[in-house]
């Protein structure tokens, strides 16, 4: 572990856990489709090797994740397909506890067979969940030995089940996915080979304003893509059609581009578009020849030429960050620049890591997922973590067990 950032916190490794109750904090908050069934297990494969690690070491487990944003209870958001998932995937009894606070998982893990895992249902359920509520998290402790936390994606909220309940445990450490997580994003962060590029897309500059900020003094190269490329376009005094854009941040683009060149930093803006007349017209898709976009179209994707320019950079790159797609990649007929830049990545010899969200759903949906160094869980914990924030999961490992500490 890199002493910078994971000093002071131990690992799931440094616990025996053979018949010990462990209570592992997963993010296994997935996307459903219309029918009701996961459209993308990725965050449950990623919590596999951990899980996995528990279930031969003999631990009597108890997972916990929040899933969406419900008010309240409400069945829509009931953690019963992830429970399906991981009892096709592990081969395990998954036993789904619709009452955190209750006496049923105490009782229930006095019996545990080796073939039965606990599930809480949604943490959200519960208020004391996003209140941070230490009687919340006392219910909670009064049924764990050991707590290990392995959902970076929810690590940068003060949730109970992420701050008030470790601070309440002896025991308690990181997964091999927050782990992992920390280690690969440290070394973008802290630690990065040159050349080192940042390519960011997506549909808006504010959301990324403060990664571009803490990341301006590492990068070799910033190859901007997205929305949020015709922001800076206009900051240039280019037409850009209809295309999106926010008015209220051409004064940062503006500046931001002035302050790139002082410092002899590189900023690559696309030099041509694929466009259309409306963002569901398919029909009228065509390519511009320059950067300009006419009026009465909006672009929705990098052009050819600027494809080529941009892996023509990649290529030469040892370290890359890529959060947010090349445009509107979710249609089929828009997603040809973010998939050839998802290419270019992986056929280049560069340490590369995706951030999650947007990007991490292109990366899959590219194909090439498997091709990448690395790619995050965790879309706003990654960027807050990029931009420097010290993410409250983390730091609640760290700090000095509170003196309330719940016996079990």
């Amino acid at each position: 572990m890199r002493a910078s950032t994971l000093e002071g916190i131990k690992s799931i490794r440094d616990f025996e856990l053979e018949d010990k109750r462990l209570f592992l904090r997963l993010d296994l908050n997935v996307p459903l489709d219309d029918d009701g069934r996961i459209s993308d297990d990725t965050r449950i494969q990623a919590a596999l090797p951990t899980l996995n690690y528990a279930i031969e070491k003999g631990a009597k487990i108890i997972l916990a994740s929040h899933f969406g944003r419900p008010k309240g209870h409400d069945p829509k958001y009931s953690l019963e397909p992830v429970a399906e998932a991981l009892h096709t995937l592990l081969g395990k009894e998954i036993i789904l506890i619709e009452e955190p606070r209750g006496h049923a998982t105490r009782a229930l893990l006095s019996g545990l067979k080796p073939s039965q895992i606990i599930l809480l249902e949604n943490l959200r359920f519960d208020s004391g969940e996003e209140k941070n509520d230490r009687e919340f998290a006392q219910a909670l402790a009064s049924f764990s030995d050991i707590y290990i936390n392995d959902a970076f994606g929810a690590s940068h909220r003060a949730h109970a089940s992420i701050v008030a309940l470790p601070e309440l445990m002896q025991k308690r450490g990181i997964g091999f996915l927050m782990q992992k997580e920390i280690e690969m994003l440290d070394t973008v962060r802290m630690n990065p080979q040159h050349p080192f590029m940042t390519i960011l897309g997506g549909a808006k500059v504010s959301d990324k304003i403060d990664v571009i900020e803490a990341m301006m003094d590492k990068v070799d190269v910033l190859v901007i893509g997205g929305a949020m490329a015709y922001t800076f376009l206009a900051a240039q005094k280019l037409q850009i059609g209809s295309s999106l854009v926010e008015r209220d941040k051409i004064g940062f683009a503006a500046e931001l581009l002035q302050r790139a060149q002082l410092r002899k930093k590189r900023i690559l803006l696309p030099i041509d578009h694929r466009i259309t007349r409306a963002v569901h017209d398919i029909e009228s898709l065509k390519v511009t020849e320059t950067a300009a976009i006419p009026d009465g179209w909006m672009g929705v994707d990098i052009g050819p030429r600027t494809v080529e320019l941009y892996a023509a950079e990649i290529a030469r790159a040892k370290t890359i960050f890529w959060n947010g797609p090349m445009g509107v990649f979710e249609t089929p007929s828009f997603a040809t620049g973010t998939f050839a830049v998802a290419k270019a990545i992986t056929e280049s010899e560069a340490l590369s890591v995706v951030g999650g969200g947007d990007s991490a759903a292109a990366a899959h949906a590219s194909g090439l997922a498997e091709k990448f160094s690395h790619i995050s869980t965790g879309g706003g914990a990654s960027l807050e973590y990029l931009r420097g924030d010290r993410l409250p999961g983390v730091e609640a490992l760290r700090r000095p067990k509170q003196s309330e500490q719940v016996e079990p």
